[in-house]
């Protein structure tokens, strides 16, 4: 399984908004109105038995950007629950994040993980 494209590939089909790696817009590239941006923290191992780890635990962080600042509360908390629905285990209801906009206002989230290792 590959979590980045199960994190990118929830949100685009269900919001249809861009899901950006964070950081990676150019500087002249204008704003979408709206958009998710994500930063992959780490990922470790874990559960080891007979010295192979049987999990791995991703660690992501998610921010929702908008022109609408009544839309960053309500569309983060959406994803919230359409990510717990697939796997992933928000910690908390979000934090403001600072946007380099002065249209846009921006919500975010830690989200974690834990994926099962198929050992052969």
């Amino acid at each position: 399984m590959d979590v980045k494209n199960l994190l990118i590939d929830t949100l685009t089909e269900a919001f249809h908004l861009p899901v950006i790696l964070q950081g990676s817009l150019a500087a002249d590239d204008a704003y979408p109105a709206a958009f998710f941006t994500f930063w992959n923290n780490y990922s470790t191992d874990d559960a080891f038995f007979d010295n192979t780890e049987s999990e791995t635990i991703w660690n992501f962080d998610l921010n929702y950007y908008s022109d609408d600042p009544s839309s960053v509360n309500t569309v983060l908390l959406q994803a919230k629950q359409l990510l717990k629905a697939v796997g992933f285990i928000p910690d908390g209801s979000g934090h403001d994040v600072l946007s380099d906009e002065p249209t846009h206002t921006g919500r975010g989230m830690t989200l974690f993980y834990i994926e099962k290792v198929r050992n052969s």
